[in-house]
């Protein structure tokens, strides 16, 4: 059937690796579900199988875009991944999202997702060319490392194509593994799940385009809208640095163009000065924030240029050329590109001090090695966890006196990066050692390990050790063992709901472009006052007990990020709640979502009423959660923080100032509040059934009913 709507190819490509079988149905299905997220959580839905594995053959794997992908919407260059996840405990659903150009050229291609199914005999990777679809053998770059593997897939399907491959981490099915396509952007989670499928990777050539609604004036209307009061990365919207046209500034801002900044390694290197809010040809400059990672000496060796996704003009990528990895390290280039996490995690593992050449050759040594082998950090759970117990002096009472001898401990003492040369291929290559390789294995998959090493404070080997009450492991929600991600350390109770609804990590930035807008907090307090009523927004470190304004912060925030990882645009952009512009007293418009929306797909809708279709993906995500757990109480069973969050700072009360500490029964409270605010049982935090049929998920009501799931 051919769907009229502006923004949709129209059909789901199909590929079954066990029978080699290909075809399409029709994407009309899932208008519902708004794509993207949506799609993944409505095929992963319809193909449930108790008990089923995340490297089972028959479990799912979806890549999606929505309807604003490849449309030309700012920041409209995102694709979600979903599936079952190995790196969480149950093997439960998860969705991950990467950027690039992969997610538009799938659209071009003509597909709104491709969903894969079954295991090939031998490694395979997928070629989409337009209508063109074949399984190719990958023999010649399974082994491979990511960078190899991505250049031999676009040599075979021609330098305009789009593509994305796993690592050996992924091949080994190292369950913390994911996957990359060129330019440092990845998805984490489920390197596994192609693994277990003996899926190398995807190449795609679209010829098509992305019909809209719309006409070129409107658009232009609108981009022109979204350009003038947009901010930088996170929506920063004042510089990090005092300057003469702001009235504003914070030190934390991802807005780091100033005079000291250069970008040296360009061919001609480039000079940013200031770059004030209205230089609209010029936000691409706003965002250089190298100097986050290696600091202002090697930003102004080693930076190259900014780069970033299809339709965005923040370019939050800092590609790099490092001398050192070629002449030090003895990699094949020099070159390294990615942002943020990329960058980090290495210097979370070791004790290196910012500023320092170790500092920032272990923010390049370490992103170039995770990111060829294909290993995924857990938001950097697995590198505190790492930095915490060797602090503790644990590894010599939980590794063999062999693997003990056969780390070289010197290195890590010496902050030398030489030390993550070693450590990462015992993640990515769990079997190629002697000993049993305790530490590469912990480092693959935490989930699991915490309990076999016993991690829990019942291990006397090590003192009873307890990772859930060691606040710099940074472990958040003890039940799916996932991390902190702007939790309690940034937004108080309303993070740390936030940090409860999804099985990994929740990667929502919905109130981190709110919280670190950078302006002043009375501020914020005041725009978060008019959108989610008084007392929403605490400052940080001085919390003040639950109330309905957060509950409704916390939601809203939930709410937005399905909404934008199934349209699919940036969460780590959008919302635009705040603006750096004066005139319109530093206030953005909420609205530019459904704005897009409606021009592009000719569906037209209000804000209230696309917030609406992004929960109702949220409603089955939660349903689907109960199902999977078999679990008739979400509260007890997946809803459980850490002992850390509550007894950190113990000097300290919960709302005393310079704590994040938050106290049990406020979050029990806060739990009971958010989830009669879903429309959950208020015990179990379970959807009901007038709940599920109020957004046409009676099919999931009557599933969790005939499994005894349903609340009463």
């Amino acid at each position: 059937m051919t769907i009229n709507y502006g923004g949709w190819a129209g059909k789901i490509l199909w590929v079954n690796l066990t029978t080699n079988e290909i075809w399409t149905e029709s994407t009309e299905n899932y208008l519902d579900y708004l794509g993207g997220s949506g799609i993944g959580y409505k095929i992963l839905w319809d193909h449930h199988v108790d008990g089923q594995l995340g490297t089972d053959p028959e479990n799912v794997i979806v890549y999606s875009v929505g309807p604003l992908t490849g449309s030309g919407a700012i920041c409209s260059g995102r694709m979600t991944v979903t599936s079952r996840s190995p790196a969480v405990p149950g093997h439960l659903i998860t969705d991950g999202h990467i950027g690039g150009h992969i997610g538009p050229e799938l659209k071009y291609a003509g597909y709104d997702a491709l969903a894969v199914v079954g295991a090939a005999s031998e490694p395979v990777w997928i070629s989409i060319a337009d209508d063109k679809v074949s399984i190719e053998s990958a023999s010649g770059i399974w082994g491979k490392g990511i960078f190899d593997s991505l250049a031999a897939i676009t040599k075979a399907m021609g330098a305009a194509s789009q593509c994305f491959a796993i690592g050996q981490a992924g091949e080994n099915l190292v369950p913390m593994s994911g996957f990359m396509c060129p330019g440092g952007h990845a998805a984490g989670g489920h390197g596994a799940v192609m693994g277990s499928k003996n899926l190398k990777g995807v190449g795609i050539l679209g010829t098509g385009t992305c019909k809209i609604n719309a006409t070129r004036d409107e658009m232009r209307d609108l981009d022109d809208h979204i350009l003038g009061i947009i901010g930088s990365n996170n929506n920063n919207v004042v510089p990090s640095t005092p300057q003469s046209w702001t009235e504003y500034y914070s030190s934390g801002s991802r807005w780091k163009a100033r005079d000291e900044i250069t970008w040296g390694a360009a061919d001609e290197p480039v000079e940013l000065g200031e770059v004030a809010w209205d230089e609209r040809n010029r936000i691409g400059y706003r965002c250089s924030m190298a100097e986050m990672y290696v600091g202002v000496e090697y930003t102004n060796k080693w930076l190259k240029r900014m780069g970033g996704c299809h339709a965005c003009p923040i370019r939050c990528y800092c590609e790099l050329k490092v001398p050192e990895l070629k002449s030090r390290f003895n990699f094949k280039t020099e070159y390294y590109t990615n942002t943020c996490g990329g960058f980090i995690w290495g210097n979370y593992l070791m004790p290196t001090t910012s500023g320092t050449e170790e500092y920032a050759l272990t923010a390049t040594v370490g992103g170039y090695l995770r990111d060829d082998y294909g290993i995924f950090s857990g938001y950097g759970l697995t590198h505190h966890m790492f930095k915490d117990m060797k602090k503790a002096d644990l590894f010599k009472n939980l590794l063999s006196a062999e693997e003990y001898a056969d780390v070289p401990w010197e290195l890590w003492d010496n902050n030398e990066p030489e030390f993550l040369v070693d450590l990462y291929p015992r993640i990515a290559f769990p079997d190629n050692y002697a000993h049993e390789n305790i530490l590469g294995r912990m480092m693959g998959d935490p989930a699991t390990y915490i309990d076999v090493l016993k991690l829990d404070g019942t291990n006397p080997a090590i003192d009873n050790w307890n990772i859930y009450a060691e606040s710099g492991v940074h472990l958040f929600n003890r039940s799916m063992k996932h991390a902190l991600h702007h939790a309690s350390e940034c937004a108080g109770q309303v993070g740390s709901l936030i940090n409860v609804i999804f099985n990994r990590d929740p990667m929502c930035h919905s109130h981190i472009n709110i919280v670190n807008a950078g302006l002043p907090h009375d501020l914020i307090a005041e725009i978060c006052a008019e959108q989610f009523g008084e007392g929403a927004f605490d400052p940080v470190k001085a919390y003040t007990p639950i109330n309905e304004a957060k509950v409704k912060f916390a939601k809203w925030c939930i709410v937005k990020n399905m909404l934008h990882d199934s349209l699919t645009i940036c969460n780590w952009v959008f919302p635009l709640v705040t603006s750096p512009d004066v005139n319109k007293n530093y206030r953005g418009d909420t609205t530019i979502e459904a704005q897009m929306y409606s021009l592009i797909t000719g569906d037209e809708v209000t804000e209230a009423e696309l917030d609406t279709m992004a929960e109702r993906t949220v409603q089955l995500h939660r349903a689907f959660t109960a199902l999977e757990m078999n679990s008739t109480n979400l509260r007890t069973d997946h809803d459980v923080l850490s002992d850390w969050v509550y007894d950190i700072n113990p000097d300290l009360a919960f709302g005393d100032a310079g704590t994040i500490k938050m106290d049990r029964d406020d979050m029990q409270t806060a739990l009971t509040m958010f989830y009669e605010a879903w429309g959950w049982d208020s015990e179990t935090g379970i959807p009901t059934r007038a709940t599920l049929e109020s957004f046409g998920l009676g099919y999931a009501a009557d599933k969790l009913e005939s499994k005894g799931l349903l609340p009463g």
